[in-house]
Formats: C-alpha cells, sequence, structure tokens
C-alpha cells in the first residue's frame, strides 16, 4: 500500500513537472514558473535568488452570468518564449534614457468544453516580474462581464507591510506598518475619515503595496497601463498569507465589460534585497506603450507657486461671497453679490503671485477658486456645478493674462470637477480651448466627493476611461494634466507625457488637515510614486497652522530641512512651492534651495533607503553638472553616512547644505535649521545628522 502511495505520489509530481515552464530573467536572479494544476487551473510562482517570493499561485477570471468562467480546464496549446532588449528616451524623468531588458513567455491556453482561448503572457526583467491577461478574436469570447479577477499573489511568510486600507473612492490615508496578520486587526483605525470612501473588506489592501520578508527580501505589488479596466486592490486571506486581485466594480456591481480582442493591465512584482532598488525600478515605466504624442516640445516640467495653501489652511476661502446659500450658473447674478472679503482668488493677490513667481524665477502660478460656482459646490449630488470660464467678478482672466505673460510666467488653470464627471466632460472642450485663448498650458484636475452618476466610484472601469478620455482630449489642445482624487497612476506618463503629475495619495494638504505622520514622506516613494510623480506640494514653512487661521490647531509634521529635501526624494517633474509668500520672505536663505533645485533630471542616484525610516537620493540636473541631494527621515534621530562618488572625477564643487540643527524636531523645534558650504570632488563623505521628522538638502554647483 505504501508503494502504490508512493507511486501515485510521484506520478502526480511528475505530471506537474511536465506541464511545467519556466523563464530566467536577462541576468538570472530571477526564475518564474508556470504550470497547470491537476483541473487545468494556470498557476505561477516566482523565486528570487534562489528565495521562493511568490508561491503556488492561481490565475484566472471569473465572468458574470456565464457558465463556465475562465478559472480551470485548460490546456496548453502554444508557448512562446523572446527577448526584448531596447533604451528609450523619456520626456522628462528622473533618468535620461531607461533600459527595457526582459525575457517573455507567452502562454496560449485553450478551455476544454467552450473551446475558448486566452493567453498570459509574463515578462520577467532583472527587478521584477509583469504578466496580464490576453483575449485574442475568437468566435466563443468576444463580449464578456468580469465579475472578478481571481489573481493570487502567495505570500512565502507573514511579511512587514506598509500598507493602506482597500477604498474604491479615496487613496488618502496613512500609511499602516505591520505583520500582514495583523492587517484585520488594524483596519479599522487605519480607515480614517474622508469626503468619499468605501471600504470592501478588513484585509483588503491598496497597491502599490510595500512589504519586507524576514529574511531581507522588499516585494512590491503594483499593476502598470491600467487601461480600460477597473483598478485592482488585494484582498488578503490572512490564514494562508494568499493575496487575491479585487477589482472596482461600478454601480451595477460589475467589474469590467470586455470585448476582444483586448487585455488586462500589468500585474506586477518588483523584488530585491536592497532597498534602492525597488526605488530606482523603472519596470512600471517599461511595462506601458511608448509615447503616443508625435510633438512633445510642449510638454515642459515645471515649479510653481500658487493661490492655493492659504484656502487649505482656511485663511483664505475659495468662494467669493457668503451672500448665496445656493446658486445656478447662468442665473445667479455675482455682480449684485457682497464679496466675503476672504476670496483668495482676486485679480490684486494673483498679481502679488505673478510677481512674487518672476522675481524668483518659477515657471507658473496656480490660482483656485477664480471660476464662479464654489457657494455651493461640495455635497449637493449637483451636476451642473462649474462651466470651467466664467470667473468671479473680482479674476480679471484677460488682465491677469497680459500681465503674467509679460512677466514670462504661465499660469496654472484649475478644474474642479467635484466628481460630477458627466458635466466635465460636458465642458471640456470650451474650457481646454478658453485655456489655450488665456494662456494656460497646464490644468489641475480634481475630483472632490463622490461621483455622480451616483453609485459609480472612483476607480472603476468607467471612471478610469474618463481619466484617460481628459488626458487624451488635453493633449489634442497640448494642455498638460496634473490629475488630484483620480487614480493611483500606473505608468501611463510614459505613453502620455503630458501626463505630468497626480495626487493619488496624502499630500501635504493633510498636514492642515489634523497632519501625516512624520515618517510618511519615507514610504511614499515606495509604494505611490512607483507608478508615477506626484505633485505633493511641498515646502511648507510654517508649521504651526494656528497662525494661518486661529480656527485649525493643526501642525505640519516636518523640519524646513525635510521641506526643501522633498523637492529631490519625491520625485515629480511639477513642484510647488506651496507656502505663503510672507513666509518665504521670512526665511530666504531656506527658500534659496528651493529657487535653486532642478525639476528634470539626467541621472538619479539612490543613496540610502529603507521604508518607513529615511530615504537619500542625488540627482543630476538635466543638461548641467550640477547636482541636488535630499534626505528625509522618519521619526527617530539618525546619522546619514553619504559619499560623493557619483560626481565627475577630477572637477570640485561648492556644497550648499541645508540641514536641521542639533536641537531640530518636527514637533518642538521645527524651524531650527543651518546652512554652510563646503568643497567636495568625488572623493568626498558626509556625516550629516538627521532629526526627527527631518532631513538635510544639498545643492553642488561645480566650481568654473
Amino acid at each position: 500500500m505504501k508503494n502504490l502511495i508512493l507511486t501515485a505520489f510521484i506520478l502526480l509530481a511528475f505530471s506537474n513537472i511536465a506541464k511545467a515552464q519556466q523563464l530566467k530573467s536577462p541576468e538570472g536572479k530571477f526564475v518564474m514558473e508556470f504550470s497547470l494544476l491537476n483541473d487545468g487551473t494556470p498557476s505561477y510562482n516566482l523565486k528570487y535568488k534562489n528565495k521562493e517570493v511568490i508561491k503556488s499561485s492561481k490565475l484566472g477570471l471569473e465572468l458574470k452570468d456565464d457558465k463556465k468562467s475562465l478559472l480551470n480546464d485548460f490546456t496548453v496549446v502554444d508557448s512562446k518564449t523572446s527577448t526584448f532588449d531596447e533604451t528609450w528616451k523619456p520626456v522628462w524623468g528622473e533618468v535620461n534614457q531607461i533600459r527595457n531588458h526582459y525575457n517573455e513567455l507567452a502562454v496560449t491556453l485553450n478551455q476544454k468544453g467552450t473551446d475558448r482561448q486566452i493567453i498570459i503572457r509574463f515578462r520577467l526583467f532583472d527587478d521584477g516580474l509583469g504578466f496580464r491577461y490576453e483575449f485574442p478574436t475568437q468566435k466563443n469570447l468576444t463580449y464578456f462581464v468580469i465579475k472578478e479577477e481571481r489573481t493570487q499573489f502567495a505570500m512565502a511568510g507573514d511579511h512587514s507591510a506598509f500598507w493602506m486600507p482597500g477604498d474604491y473612492d479615496t487613496q488618502e490615508y496613512d500609511y499602516t506598518q505591520s505583520k500582514l496578520s495583523e492587517i484585520r486587526g488594524l483596519s479599522e483605525k487605519a480607515y480614517t475619515e474622508n469626503v468619499s470612501q468605501k471600504s470592501f473588506s478588513p484585509t483588503g489592501v491598496q497597491t502599490s503595496l510595500m512589504m519586507k520578508s524576514a529574511d531581507g527580501v522588499y516585494i512590491n505589488l503594483h499593476e502598470a497601463a491600467l487601461i480600460n479596466y477597473s483598478c485592482m486592490h488585494l484582498n488578503l486571506d490572512d490564514k494562508n498569507m494568499v493575496f487575491q486581485s479585487w477589482l472596482t466594480p461600478d454601480a451595477n456591481g460589475d467589474k469590467g465589460y470586455m470585448q476582444a480582442p483586448n487585455h488586462s493591465p500589468w500585474r506586477t512584482i518588483i523584488v530585491s534585497d536592497d532597498a534602492r532598488q525597488i526605488l530606482a525600478s523603472k519596470m512600471t515605466l517599461n511595462l506601458n506603450d511608448p509615447c503616443k504624442i508625435e510633438d512633445t516640445s510642449w510638454i515642459k516640467p515645471v515649479k510653481y507657486v500658487g493661490v492655493w495653501w492659504e484656502m487649505i489652511t482656511g485663511k483664505s476661502s475659495w468662494a467669493y461671497t457668503n451672500d448665496f446659500p445656493s446658486v445656478q450658473l447662468g442665473v445667479t447674478d455675482y455682480t449684485k453679490a457682497k464679496p466675503n472679503g476672504t476670496h483668495g482668488a482676486t485679480t490684486a493677490h494673483v498679481k502679488e503671485y505673478i510677481d512674487f513667481a518672476a522675481k524668483h524665477g518659477f515657471d507658473a502660478v496656480l490660482v483656485e477658486g477664480w471660476n464662479e460656482g464654489w457657494e455651493d459646490w461640495f455635497g449637493h449630488s449637483k451636476d451642473y456645478v462649474f462651466d470651467f470660464v466664467t470667473p468671479y467678478p473680482d479674476f480679471d482672466v484677460k488682465g491677469i493674462h497680459a500681465y503674467a505673460k509679460a512677466k514670462g510666467v504661465k499660469m496654472i488653470m484649475h478644474h474642479e470637477t467635484s466628481g460630477s464627471v458627466r458635466n466635465y466632460e460636458r465642458h471640456m472642450d470650451k474650457a481646454y480651448q478658453f485655456m489655450n485663448d488665456n494662456g494656460y498650458n497646464a490644468v489641475k484636475s480634481g475630483y472632490v466627493g463622490n461621483i455622480l452618476p451616483s453609485g459609480e466610484n472612483h476607480y472603476n472601469q468607467w471612471a478610469i476611461n474618463h481619466y484617460q478620455y481628459a488626458l487624451e482630449k488635453a493633449a489634442e489642445y497640448k494642455i498638460m494634466v496634473n490629475a488630484h482624487e483620480a487614480v493611483r497612476p500606473t505608468g501611463i506618463s510614459r505613453t502620455y507625457p503630458n501626463l505630468i503629475g497626480n495626487e493619488s495619495a496624502r499630500g501635504t494638504e493633510y498636514q492642515a488637515f489634523g497632519g501625516s505622520k512624520p515618517n510618511h514622506v519615507t514610504v511614499v516613494p515606495f509604494t505611490r510614486l512607483i507608478g508615477g510623480p506626484m505633485d505633493y506640494t511641498p515646502g511648507i514653512f510654517e508649521m504651526d497652522i494656528s497662525k494661518l487661521n486661529p480656527d485649525n490647531k493643526s501642525h505640519v509634521n516636518s523640519t524646513i530641512a525635510n521641506q526643501l529635501a522633498l523637492y529631490v526624494t519625491m520625485y515629480s517633474p511639477l513642484q510647488m512651492a506651496a507656502d505663503l509668500i510672507e513666509h518665504y520672505n521670512k526665511f530666504p536663505d531656506a527658500f534659496q534651495f528651493i529657487k535653486d533645485v532642478a525639476v528634470d533630471w539626467d541621472e538619479s542616484k539612490y543613496l540610502e533607503a529603507e521604508p518607513g525610516d529615511y530615504i537619500t537620493v542625488a540627482r543630476k540636473a538635466k543638461g548641467t553638472n550640477n547636482w541636488f541631494v535630499g534626505n528625509v527621515n522618519g521619526e527617530t534621530s539618525r546619522t546619514s553616512n553619504i559619499n560623493f562618488d557619483f560626481l565627475e572625477k577630477g572637477k570640485k564643487y561648492t556644497a550648499t547644505i541645508y540641514a536641521d540643527a542639533k536641537e531640530a524636531h518636527y514637533k518642538t523645534n521645527p524651524q531650527a535649521y543651518k546652512i554652510r558650504k563646503m568643497t567636495v570632488t568625488n572623493k568626498s563623505k558626509l556625516s550629516q545628522l538627521s532629526a526627527p521628522g527631518g532631513g538635510y538638502a544639498i545643492s553642488i554647483i561645480e566650481t568654473k
């Protein structure tokens, strides 16, 4: 009997091995294995340096109102392997060229009983794995509805993770660090109040998810090229440590309407035993299509100031008047209203910001609250909420255009939709043409509140298609887009580089809404920024918000040196000096770094990194021999030790170091900093204190 059991076991094992197909990364550090289980279920596993990263994990899709889903009963009818290696140049970015090198396995599967085919395509890079489902043209699978995608990521242990609760409508949570097994017990506390939110599970989390194994392997789960599909969350089986994909539903509960030929986004697993390599990975970009905009000469990185922080803190208002409890566009007569005296977007005030931008070399000025409708814009499910072209009486569009043009400053338009997507599309062509006519070449769009029509979510397929439509329509008008409250980015900026920024995470504004954790900025580059740059809006110098608004007791949990470092560590081609003019005038020596720092780069070197603790980055400014370094620190004081071997040999540089003073602390002494200069070469080293919630910034200018 024992021999029979043993023989059966050997035969079963041989059967599974016989079906397995192996793929190695170009350098051989990764091995991915695809196989069909005994019931014809597709599965895969992934090893890194002979360590198991993803245990055997099932693949497939559950279909709605279909007798047989795309889950099992498959046979392999074809498999193809190939190698790809190219180097491409981004329009803007952390580096001036990117290598796209992978080995590929494309497995064609046929399902018994339905004669349906799907292709699962795997691409294995030297920094991780990407895979997707493809649905070729065929008679038996043309139109279908996804009930749920059943992709698994089986973890090899109870890893430490930086996670946010899964939500269909917001990503604006602080991160929680815990073991995977602790997510369920911590989820209720992690789920903090937001103006639009909808959770789905006590073990649901969002991507990009950053984890670290007990033996020091860093693992990042995300997706790439999210187009015409629902955004993916992850739901954890915390008994077996298996994540399963969880798509965002629409108002009917459906998770995707598909028409073949088509494909899913890429599911991504970035892995390294060096945290710096997670930050440096370009795999997400590489899994997106090449640029589809032929002439990109109008797409330029932007450093800007604006009328925004004063409204966020409550010092000023978006609304023009307090006279009207409700307004109707085209009916309400604002010329008969009494100005409330707190409106921020006045012609005179905006000209002050234009003057400030021109004086200090900023590219542009953002103005929020310039257009009619802010008196009742939020919380009323109002469809026709803004028209995006009609200014308040105290905002002279033509005059400001002429004034800014004379000063050599661009203007950034603001389009808040209040979640009324249909209304935005109704006005979009007219609004973009209005921008062209009045000297605005970039727009900050917003989707605050619940999505209209009611029942839709911020991250379902319908909303994803809207964000893409707005982006492609903007490209027709040569307009750059910075979308707030939209879906988290997935590398689409490679294909449409006019997407120069997104919010899609907990940005600086939350420092005026009660504050963020002091180590937040040491996590975001490992999570949110994996998919693309963030309009984080750094540069706050006055941390006590009650000095701007006595009714707001919030505190910015950061030192000034930390705020300066964010311009380097929080990569974006769109960077705002977010604080008020008077605060920069109070600290002109610290403000000098914001004036000097670049927004586009030829090279980036990650010098130190540990998620949740610290990040140190050096970047070489585009077209120059000058470098900028940023270090952000978590809650515990530490000494950062770096060397300058990234500098050109034989050259001398003047390094200006903006650092925390010894007594600096994000809560008790955030404005304590010291500035010093030193001569450095590529042989120089630096040992620098970083305070709790602090850091340092360095400008390194070649000595002529």
